[in-house]
Protein backbone atom coordinates (compact mmCIF):
# COMPACT_ATOMS: atom_id res chain seq x y z
CA UNK A 1 0.00 0.00 0.00
CA UNK A 2 1.43 3.36 -1.07
CA UNK A 3 1.50 6.20 1.45
CA UNK A 4 -0.29 9.22 0.00
CA UNK A 5 -1.15 12.67 1.27
CA UNK A 6 -4.42 13.10 -0.60
CA UNK A 7 -7.48 14.08 1.41
CA UNK A 8 -10.20 11.55 2.00
CA UNK A 9 -13.57 12.56 3.43
CA UNK A 10 -15.61 9.78 5.00
CA UNK A 11 -19.21 10.55 5.92
CA UNK A 12 -22.21 8.49 6.98
CA UNK A 13 -25.03 8.47 4.43
CA UNK A 14 -28.51 7.77 5.78
CA UNK A 15 -29.73 7.49 2.19
CA UNK A 16 -27.21 4.74 1.35
CA UNK A 17 -26.93 3.27 4.88
CA UNK A 18 -23.15 3.21 4.65
CA UNK A 19 -20.06 5.40 4.92
CA UNK A 20 -19.29 7.18 1.64
CA UNK A 21 -15.85 8.35 0.58
CA UNK A 22 -15.04 11.51 -1.35
CA UNK A 23 -11.63 12.50 -2.68
CA UNK A 24 -11.72 16.29 -3.07
CA UNK A 25 -8.18 16.61 -4.46
CA UNK A 26 -9.22 14.64 -7.55
CA UNK A 27 -11.48 17.19 -9.27
CA UNK A 28 -11.90 15.05 -12.39
CA UNK A 29 -13.68 12.37 -10.35
CA UNK A 30 -17.39 12.47 -9.65
CA UNK A 31 -17.96 12.30 -5.90
CA UNK A 32 -18.34 10.12 -3.87
CA UNK A 33 -15.96 7.51 -5.22
CA UNK A 34 -16.56 4.50 -2.97
CA UNK A 35 -18.22 3.35 0.24
CA UNK A 36 -18.09 0.84 3.06
CA UNK A 37 -20.41 -0.67 5.63
CA UNK A 38 -17.94 0.30 8.38
CA UNK A 39 -15.68 3.33 8.74
CA UNK A 40 -12.64 1.09 8.48
CA UNK A 41 -13.90 -0.57 5.30
CA UNK A 42 -14.63 2.83 3.76
CA UNK A 43 -11.11 4.05 4.63
CA UNK A 44 -9.59 0.91 3.10
CA UNK A 45 -11.70 1.32 -0.05
CA UNK A 46 -10.79 5.01 -0.22
CA UNK A 47 -7.06 4.23 -0.04
CA UNK A 48 -7.47 1.67 -2.83
CA UNK A 49 -9.36 4.26 -4.90
CA UNK A 50 -6.55 6.79 -4.42
CA UNK A 51 -3.94 4.24 -5.51
CA UNK A 52 -6.02 3.35 -8.58
CA UNK A 53 -6.49 7.01 -9.46
CA UNK A 54 -2.75 7.70 -9.17
CA UNK A 55 -2.05 4.74 -11.49
CA UNK A 56 -4.74 5.92 -13.92
CA UNK A 57 -3.49 9.52 -14.01
CA UNK A 58 0.05 8.30 -14.65
CA UNK A 59 -1.09 5.91 -17.41
CA UNK A 60 -3.03 8.72 -19.10
CA UNK A 61 -0.09 11.11 -18.81
CA UNK A 62 -2.14 13.48 -16.67
CA UNK A 63 -0.51 15.62 -14.02
CA UNK A 64 -1.34 14.40 -10.53
CA UNK A 65 -3.22 16.93 -8.42
CA UNK A 66 -1.27 18.69 -5.71
CA UNK A 67 -2.47 17.35 -2.34
CA UNK A 68 -4.16 20.07 -0.29
CA UNK A 69 -2.91 20.29 3.26
CA UNK A 70 -4.52 21.64 6.40
CA UNK A 71 -2.93 24.89 7.51
CA UNK A 72 -2.86 25.13 11.28
CA UNK A 73 -2.31 28.59 12.71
Amino acid sequence: MTQTKYRMIIEWSDEDSCFVVSLPDFERVTQPVTDGTTYEAAARQGQEAIESLVDFYEAEGWTLPVPQTLQVA
